[in-house]
């Protein structure tokens, strides 16, 4: 199953076998078993319920040896018993894909691709239709559960937003399972600045045939006053136990002009965003970072098999900046009063 999972993740961001593990979390080879009657390390279950897969790491033997000839301990038996982990469950949906961190009860990062086609709304597909579902694929301890956002203050804020899944209501209904959910500040963040800056990614498409997206999570350090960095995010649920992110980041890969559909060059972006409001005059270059800070800060690498030479500054090919549109609920006129009879002479 190693090589199914590598081939499909090959096909979805466009990267080889060992970048597609790598891109996990999970990078290097699978050593040769040394250990009498151990499980291979290496392990992949078989696709389980609503499409998702749970990935465990690669581990190899190692040990501790006196002499040559003989070893005194052989720790990697433990996993005759099973893997600890850290897992990561790879969901794959129409639209995106998302890995889920057990432990944040958050998705590690969700990959999309929109194209012109993609958002062009297929008739019958509204929003309204779709509701916020678990993801029943998780186990039960792991998962993100509806009851523990009642009342926490936060908004459901979709990774991959339901509006780049327009050609399909069933697509459009699986962006509202929890593991491709997080918390996020509702007004001046979610329903504001960065519904915005979705707007922005897809109206890309203005201008490319393809546009690939990572949205995620982070949790960084804040400098206290006592000079010390400490990373502190709040816990929502009952119990606690899904992590509020500090950040929000989005890497943007733009393929394809359609003004040159023919080159290979590709244009790329990350933007990194606080978790709190933003005013809505905020300039988006503000929040465009280099790739390298995303990938220290997240752990992930991103498009290590791509020439850096065929690599563009998406903000110098097109203008970085949201477009602010503010819809006034229409009032009904006011009820004319009732006319009086003319007095009489």
């Amino acid at each position: 199953m190693s090589w199914l999972l590598d081939s499909i993740l090959s096909s979805a961001i466009g990267s080889n076998v060992n970048t597609a593990s790598g891109f996990l979390g999970f990078g290097g080879k699978k050593q040769p078993d040394r250990v009498s009657g151990v499980d291979s390390p290496d392990s992949i279950s078989t696709p389980v319920d609503k499409g998702s897969l749970s990935v465990a790491p690669s581990t190899s033997e190692s040990s501790v040896s006196i002499e040559s000839s003989s070893k005194l301990v052989q720790p990697a038996a433990f996993f005759k018993y099973g893997h600890p982990g850290p897992h990561v469950d790879v969901d794959f949906r129409q639209e995106y894909i998302a890995a889920f961190d057990r432990r944040m009860r958050n998705p590690a990062y969700v990959i999309e691709h929109i194209t012109p086609q993609s958002i062009s709304r297929s008739e019958g597909v509204d929003r309204k239709k779709s509701t916020f579902t678990e993801n029943e694929s998780i186990p039960i301890k792991f998962r993100a559960r509806l009851a523990d956002y009642f009342r926490s203050g936060y908004d459901r804020g979709h990774m991959a937003p339901a509006a780049n899944a327009k050609f399909s209501q069933s697509a459009m209904d699986e962006t509202f399972y929890l593991t491709n959910i997080a918390p996020q500040v509702g007004e001046g963040f979610n329903r504001d600045y960065w519904a915005h800056f979705e707007d922005f990614c897809r109206r890309l498409t203005q201008k490319y045939n393809s546009v690939r997206i990572v949205t995620g999570p982070l949790y960084l350090p804040k400098k206290y006053p006592d000079g010390k960095f400490r990373v502190t995010y709040e816990v929502i649920g009952n119990p606690p136990n899904i992590a509020v992110p500090t950040h929000f980041y989005k890497l943007i890969v733009a393929e394809s002009p359609i003004t040159s559909p023919q080159t290979q060059d590709i244009a790329v972006g990350a933007f990194l965003m606080p978790n709190e409001p933003i005013p809505n005059t905020a300039d988006l270059k503000r929040f465009y970072v280099p790739i390298d800070a995303i990938e220290r800060a997240s752990g992930l690498v991103f498009l290590s098999d791509f020439p850096d030479k065929q690599k563009k500054d998406l903000c110098r090919e097109v203008e970085c900046k949201i477009l602010v549109r503010e819809f006034t609920k229409a009032l009904p006129e006011p009820p004319q009063p009732l006319a009086l009879p003319v007095p009489r002479q």
